[in-house]
This record gives C-alpha cells, structure tokens and sequence, in this order.
C-alpha cells in the first residue's frame, strides 16, 4: 500500500486510533512514521506507555468517535479493532477522514458479519467458557460489517475504499489452543501472533476478519 501510493514512512504522521497496548502503533514507529497511539481506555493507555521500547511515541486517551486531535495532521491513520466494536462507525469514518490529509491512507482491520464469524465472535471469543476471552457485548451481530457495507460508509465519509484482503490463521487449530491457553492465562497477547500465524490473502473473500484500505479524496 505505502508503495502504491508513494508514502514514504519516514517523515510522515501515522495515527493508530483504537491502540491498545500499542502493538500496531509501535509497528509502525518501527516502520519510521512518527506515531500518535489514541485508545479510549485510559488503562490501555497506560499499559501502552508502559511498553513503549523507548520508540518516543505519543499517547492520547481519545474514543475515536471524537478524536481530539487537528484536521488533516496525519498521512496515516489505523483503525484497528474499532469498526466491529463501535455503535457509529460513520462517525469513526468522518472522524477519520477529518485528521488525514487530502491523499491520505485510512487502513482498517474489522470482523465481516458470516455465519462463522458470528460463530467464533459472538459464541466462542465471548460465550463459550473454556474460549471466552472478551466480556459479553463487546460484539454483536449487527456491529458486524461486510466488506460492501463498509465500501459505501468508506464514501460517505470521502474515503474511496481500495483493496480488502482476508486476515485468517494459516491453521485454525493453531487459533483454538492459542485462544484457550489466552483463556487459561498462559500466554499473552504478545505471544499470540507467533502461535496463530496470521496470513493475508490478497483479493480474498474474507468469512471472518479482513483489512482494507481507503484513500482520503480531500
């Protein structure tokens, strides 16, 4: 993506919105962006901080339905565990589009709303008890999206949607005992990405979680 529309990480602005423990947004800074981490939750924020590798970033406790931030001061913004979550995601959208430059990249990570991903969503990672690992609500049905759904809201919000690829583990019973041993409390989210083996699949029809990206008309 950075290739295709000649971003160059070093010297431009990324915001990660919906950070977390910062896993994404230290990526990035990795990558060379200078990076602002916004997160709702001030302890999310605080353990972020606290993990920071000395990378310098900069935290901010922002839902992201209303970031307190300047228009247009970021040539990148990821949303990352958000659009599944949020009861507005048009207003995340517009939210968006404001803080990125004209030409900007809006790159996103969701949850498509199939009858497998309601499977492993709604009933394993939050109602099953041996696999839950997220509080009850946190998804629902209808905070599902599919890839179509979300390409229309990407327009109303001025963001012109570019490409989706699959997100799904190499070997799903890699996911079930990393799920469970999340569960059991021997292993971390740290741990996780090396155990699942996430792989993208280009072009892919996504049946549970894909990312795509959208470019900022201006």
């Amino acid at each position: 993506m950075l290739s295709e529309l000649g971003l160059a990480a070093a010297g431009s602005r990324a915001l990660v919105v919906g950070s977390g423990r910062g896993l994404p947004a230290r990526g990035l800074a990795r990558l060379g962006f200078e990076v602002v981490a916004a997160d709702p939750s001030p302890a999310a924020t605080a353990l972020a901080q606290d993990a920071d590798d000395g990378l310098g970033l900069t935290y901010v406790t922002s839902p992201a339905e209303q970031l307190a931030l300047p228009d247009g001061s970021f040539d990148l913004v990821y949303c990352a565990d958000t659009l599944e979550i949020t009861e507005r995601p048009d207003a995340v959208l517009a939210e968006a589009a404001r803080v990125l430059r004209p030409g900007g990249a809006f790159v996103y990570d969701t949850v498509n709303r199939t009858p497998v991903a309601r499977l492993i969503y709604l009933g394993a990672f939050q109602a099953f008890p041996g696999t839950r690992i997220m509080p009850r609500g946190r998804y629902a049905a209808d905070r599902l999206r599919r890839p179509e759904e979300l390409a229309r809201a990407l327009d109303r919000a001025g963001l012109s949607a570019q490409d989706v690829s699959s997100f799904k583990p190499r070997d799903v019973r890699s996911l079930v005992r990393a799920t469970r041993g999340r569960r059991r409390g021997t292993l971390t989210d740290e741990q996780l990405p090396d155990l699942v083996h996430m792989v993208l699949v280009p072009g892919g029809s996504p049946v549970v979680t894909y990312l795509g990206y959208a470019v900022h008309r201006g």
